[in-house]
C-alpha cells in the first residue's frame, strides 16, 4: 500500500499516525524534534526538551470529548496513561443534587501533563508495524503532479535534508504554524484563506507538586475538574495533572504592567493568595513549586482555509489537529478536538485507494461539523470576555498596543445571551440542565444541540419561572482590579 506522510509528531500526528497504522497503512512520521528518552513513560516525559512544542510546558486537559475518543479508538492509551498517574476526574462531584441519567458516566476529564500524553501516544504509534518516525526531519515542501483538467495533486514532500518521499497522501500535522499554507504559496497552488479571532489573552502558569499526595487536597475543586473561575477581570484556575502534579494558571488582558508583574514567583503566589479556592494550594506545607512561573501570549482562534471547502482542496493535503482549527486554549478544547479530528480523519482515509476529491470533500465536512462550532463559540466567548475584562479594569486596558481592525467575524453561536444566562443560572439547580451544559463544556455536544432540545428548554424556562428559594450562600469574593493591582506592585517594591 502506498505511504502516507504525516508532517509533525505532536498529539494530532501520533493520534493519526496510530490510527492508521492500525488500519494497515505504512505511514512515516517526520517530525522536527528528538524522540522522548528511553525509560519510564513519567521519567521521559520530564526529561524530554522539546523547543518545537513551547505549549508543553503549560497545563493541559483531556475533556470528555478526547477521553472518549481514547476509549473508542485506543484504549490502550487510556491505561497506559492511567497506569502512568494520570487520573480520571468524575464532573459529577460538582453535580446539584438530583438523580444520574446514563450517559453521565461520560463526564469525565483526563488530567496529565500533555509530555506524558504525547509519550504514551510515541511509544504506542511507533510500536505498529508499518509506522516509522523520523526525528530531527522536517517536510520543507511539496511534490506535486498533475491531475488531469482538475489541477494538481500532491504526490509526497521534500524534506530539510534533501530527500524526496513519495506519497499518495500528506497529512500536515504542524501546529498552529499550518505550514501547508507556505508550502502551497511556493508550489504556485492557491491557498484559500483563514478565519481568524484574537483570543487577547496573557497567560502565566506554574507547575507544583504535593507535598503529602496521600492526605486529603489542599482545597476543593468547585469546578469539578479544577479550582478557581473565570472571574470579572482575570481568571485563575488550577488543574489538577498526573503524579500529584498540579498547574495554575493566571490570565490576564495585555497591555496591563501591574498584570505583567505576575511573570515574576512572589506576585504569583500573591495572586493566587488573594484568588478564590487557591490560596490553600500554594501554601509551603502544601505544595512545592516545579519550575518558575511561565508566560506566555494565547494564540487566535483560527480555522484554516485549507480545512475547509472555500476554494477546491488541493488533492492529496489534509490539515490536522491544530493545523487545521485552533481555539482559545483559556476553554480547554484543544487537545480532545486534535483527537476526535485525527481519528476522524483516518475513518474517512480507510479503505480508499486515492486521495481524489471525494475525500477532500468528506475532510472539508469533517471540519464544519467537528470544528467550525467550537471556532465560532471560541471568537465569540474570547471577544466577550475582552469587552468584560475590559469595562472592569477601565483605563489599565487602555495601556493594550494598538492593533489593526479585525476582520468580520463568525455568526454568534445560536444561543441568545438571556436564554445562556438563565440555563447557567437553572444549572446551579436543576441536574438536567447542568447535565446539558456540561456537555457543551466538556465537547460532547455543541450548543445548537443542547438548546435545540425542548425537554432542556422547558426545564430551563421552568426555573425562570419558579419562586426563589433561600438565597444561596455567597461564594468566596475575588479580588477587585485595584486590589489585584496593588498587591502586585507591593511585591515589586512599590
Amino acid at each position: 500500500m502506498a505511504a502516507i506522510v504525516i508532517a509533525g509528531g505532536g498529539t494530532a500526528g501520533l493520534a493519526a499516525a496510530l490510527a492508521l497504522g492500525r488500519r494497515g497503512h505504512r505511514v512515516r512520521v517526520l517530525e522536527r524534534g528528538d524522540a522522548p528518552p528511553d525509560g519510564p513513560a513519567v521519567e521521559s516525559a520530564q526529561r524530554w526538551r522539546r523547543p518545537g512544542v513551547p505549549q508543553a510546558v503549560h497545563d493541559h486537559i483531556l475533556n470528555a470529548l478526547g477521553v472518549r475518543m481514547l476509549r473508542r479508538h485506543a484504549p490502550d492509551v487510556l491505561d497506559g496513561l492511567l497506569a502512568d498517574g494520570a487520573r480520571l476526574l468524575d464532573l459529577a462531584a460538582a453535580a446539584p443534587g438530583g438523580p444520574a441519567e446514563p450517559g453521565e458516566e461520560e463526564l469525565v476529564t483526563l488530567v496529565a501533563r500533555r509530555s506524558l500524553l504525547d509519550v504514551v501516544l510515541h511509544r504506542a504509534a511507533a510500536a505498529v508495524p508499518g509506522v516509522s518516525v523520523s526525528h530531527r526531519t522536517t517536510a520543507a515542501g511539496l511534490l506535486t503532479a498533475p491531475a488531469g483538467p482538475s489541477g494538481h495533486r500532491v504526490a509526497g514532500v521534500v524534506a530539510d535534508t534533501g530527500e524526496r518521499i513519495p506519497a499518495r497522501l500528506v497529512l500536515d500535522a504542524t501546529g498552529r504554524r499550518s505550514a501547508s499554507r507556505s508550502w502551497l504559496a511556493a508550489a504556485g497552488l492557491p491557498v484559500a484563506d483563514d478565519l481568524s479571532g484574537p483570543s487577547r489573552l496573557h497567560a502565566y502558569g506554574r507547575f507544583y507538586r504535593l507535598r503529602r499526595p496521600c492526605g486529603p487536597l489542599p482545597g476543593p475543586l468547585n469546578r469539578g475538574n479544577a479550582a478557581g473561575g473565570i472571574w470579572g477581570h482575570y481568571s485563575a484556575v488550577l488543574h489538577p495533572a498526573d503524579n500529584d502534579v498540579f498547574a495554575i494558571t493566571l490570565g490576564a488582558l495585555p497591555g496591563d504592567r501591574a498584570m505583567a508583574a505576575l511573570r515574576g514567583a512572589e506576585a504569583f503566589t500573591a495572586a493566587c493568595r488573594l484568588s478564590p479556592y487557591l490560596a490553600p494550594w500554594v501554601e509551603e506545607d502544601a505544595a512545592e513549586p516545579l519550575g518558575p512561573v511561565r508566560a506566555t501570549g494565547m494564540p487566535p482562534n483560527v480555522l484554516r482555509g485549507a480545512a475547509t471547502d472555500r476554494l477546491r482542496p488541493v488533492r492529496g493535503l489534509l490539515p490536522v489537529g491544530d493545523a487545521a482549527c485552533t481555539t482559545d486554549p483559556m476553554f480547554g478544547r484543544g487537545l480532545s478536538l486534535a483527537l476526535a479530528h485525527a481519528f476522524g480523519l483516518a475513518e474517512l482515509i480507510d479503505g480508499r485507494p486515492e486521495a481524489d476529491d471525494r475525500l477532500a470533500r468528506d475532510a472539508a465536512g469533517l471540519a464544519e461539523r467537528l470544528l467550525r462550532p467550537w471556532f465560532d463559540k471560541g471568537v465569540h466567548d474570547s471577544r466577550l470576555r475582552v469587552r468584560q475584562w475590559r469595562e472592569a479594569t477601565g483605563a489599565a486596558a487602555d495601556r493594550e498596543p494598538a492593533r489593526p481592525p479585525e476582520p468580520p467575524g463568525p455568526p454568534v453561536p445560536p444561543v441568545p445571551a438571556g436564554l445562556w444566562a438563565a440555563a447557567t443560572a437553572a444549572a446551579a439547580a436543576d441536574r438536567a440542565v447542568w447535565r446539558g451544559l456540561t456537555r457543551i463544556q466538556t465537547s460532547l455536544a455543541t450548543p445548537a444541540e443542547v438548546f435545540a432540545d425542548p425537554a432542556f428548554l422547558d426545564r430551563v424556562r421552568a426555573s425562570e419561572g419558579a419562586r426563589p428559594g433561600p438565597a444561596a450562600p455567597e461564594g468566596p469574593r475575588p479580588p477587585t482590579p485595584a486590589e489585584l493591582r496593588h498587591a502586585l506592585t507591593a511585591r515589586e517594591g512599590g
